[in-house]
Parts: structure tokens; C-alpha cells; sequence
């Protein structure tokens, strides 16, 4: 399985924090945010990754992360969104990247105190179809909200204003190759954008979609509130490695773009 991080937008809500960088390049407690997805992808061992960045900084990500060699890779694949798409517009772009394969695809603002490894494995061994992790929250109408039936999940809808469920789709999806088949039939929603909900939901549909419950904390990092909580949960978890170390200046680097 491949792993591709979504790491593009304009980052407005960040706003002026984001008006000269890219949000995912902001820190949360003692390592830059695009570190965090990166981890949580090593860590339920996917070594062949992509990053979709987009905007006027997206240089600086080959920059901080070049080959990867801080989290053991070999090399880090690198593709850039034009616009603001969406999501679903976002992961489009990996379809040559997957080469038929199955993907794991995180938000590159969302933090997880745990690893998915075992989801992950529970995916290597589903024949077809997607996987999601969920997670309890009190404020899901801030996110895609899962309605469950039993071993089921029956649909999901968009930060609704009176959710079915306090299950919040988090931003980390596995996916098998017919998403890149689901993406071209979606139509942009009323913000103009290709909607992840949408690829969920043809799963749903066509009854391959699968779930676990996400264990440990889980927080985007999107907002003011939900930079500085993500920060304060980093800083007070034990889970996490030892801050990656740097390399000095003029250490052999190389990348692939």
C-alpha cells in the first residue's frame, strides 16, 4: 500500500500566520505540522509516499523534507495542486503515483496520538473497497459525520447541523484503485470543490466500505483553537519519537519531484 499526503490549500483560516507559508508548515510543539502525517504513514509501515502541496510555497516543502531520510525513506514523491479543488481534486492528482494500487491518503493538518497499523493491515486484507477511521467527538457538526448501523456505516454527511451520530470521519482514508474511477464522476458541491464525503459515500453505496474506531486523541489543526490544542496534546503525549533530528548543513540530499 502507498501512502499519499494531501497538504495543498490556502490555509485562510490561519490567516496571517499562512500569508507567507504554507499551513502545513507550521509547528506544532517541536516539529513542523506535514511531520505528524508523515509519521502517522511510516508508522503502519508505508514507505512509498507522495505529498500534494499547492500554492506559492511549495518549494519549501522539498526543502524541509527532501529524500525523507529523517523517517527512513529512500526517497519522497512530490506533486502539486493548481487552484483550490478540493480534496477529492487533491487525491486525483496521485492516480499515476498508486499505479493500481491500494493507498492510505491523511489530511496534512490532522495529528494522531496513535499509530493505524492496525487498520491498516485490516485493509491490506480486504479484497475491495475503502476503509475510514472514526472517532467520538462533541462538536461533529465541524466535520463529515458517519451515520452507523451495527457493523455498517449507512452514509455520511458534511458538518450537518443536526448530525445522526457523534462519529466524525476522520481526515485518514485507505482506499482501493476504483477511487480514481469515483473521482471523475463527482460534480463540484455549492463551495465549488470536489468533495471527499462523495468518494465515501459511492463506497457506501456500493457496499465495500469499511471502519475502525480511531484510538487515542485525534485533532485537525486548521483553526486557531485547533493549532494550539494540537500543539498542547503533542506536547503532553508521551507516544511521540524524540524530535527528528536535523541535518547539518550541506548533508547529501536528494529528492524526486
Amino acid at each position: 500500500m502507498k501512502g499519499v499526503v494531501l497538504a495543498g490549500g490556502t490555509g485562510s483560516r490561519l490567516f496571517p500566520l499562512t500569508k507567507i507559508t504554507n499551513k502545513h508548515l507550521l509547528p506544532i510543539y517541536d516539529r513542523p505540522m506535514i511531520y505528524y502525517p508523515i509519521q502517522t504513514l511510516v508508522d503502519a509501515g508505508i514507505e512509498d509516499i507522495l505529498i500534494v502541496t499547492g500554492g506559492r510555497n511549495s518549494g519549501d516543502f522539498l526543502r524541509l523534507l527532501a529524500n525523507g531520510k529523517e523517517f527512513g525513506l529512500k526517497h519522497i514523491n512530490y506533486t502539486y495542486q493548481e487552484g483550490e479543488g478540493g480534496i477529492a481534486d487533491a487525491l486525483n492528482l496521485a492516480e499515476h503515483f498508486a499505479d493500481g494500487q491500494k493507498i492510505c491518503v491523511v489530511l496534512g493538518d490532522n495529528i494522531i496520538e496513535r499509530d493505524i497499523r492496525e487498520a491498516a493491515d485490516r485493509f491490506r486484507q480486504q479484497p475491495r473497497g475503502a476503509h475510514i477511521l472514526l472517532k467520538e467527538v462533541h462538536d461533529a457538526e465541524r466535520f463529515g459525520v458517519a451515520e452507523v448501523a451495527g457493523d455498517r456505516i449507512v452514509g455520511i454527511e458534511e458538518k450537518p447541523q443536526a448530525p445522526k451520530s457523534n462519529y466524525a470521519v476522520t481526515g485518514i482514508y485507505m482506499y482501493d484503485a476504483t477511487v480514481f474511477d469515483k473521482i471523475k464522476t463527482l460534480v463540484p458541491s455549492g463551495r465549488g470543490e470536489l468533495e471527499i464525503t462523495d468518494v465515501n459515500n459511492a463506497y457506501i453505496r456500493e457496499g465495500t466500505m469499511s471502519f475502525s474506531h480511531l484510538d487515542g486523541w485525534w485533532t485537525d489543526a486548521g483553526t486557531f483553537e485547533s493549532l494550539l490544542r494540537a500543539a498542547n496534546l503533542a506536547a503532553q503525549s508521551k507516544q511521540w519519537k524524540p524530535a527528528v533530528p536535523v541535518l547539518q548543513p550541506g548533508a547529501g540530499r536528494s529528492a524526486q519531484i
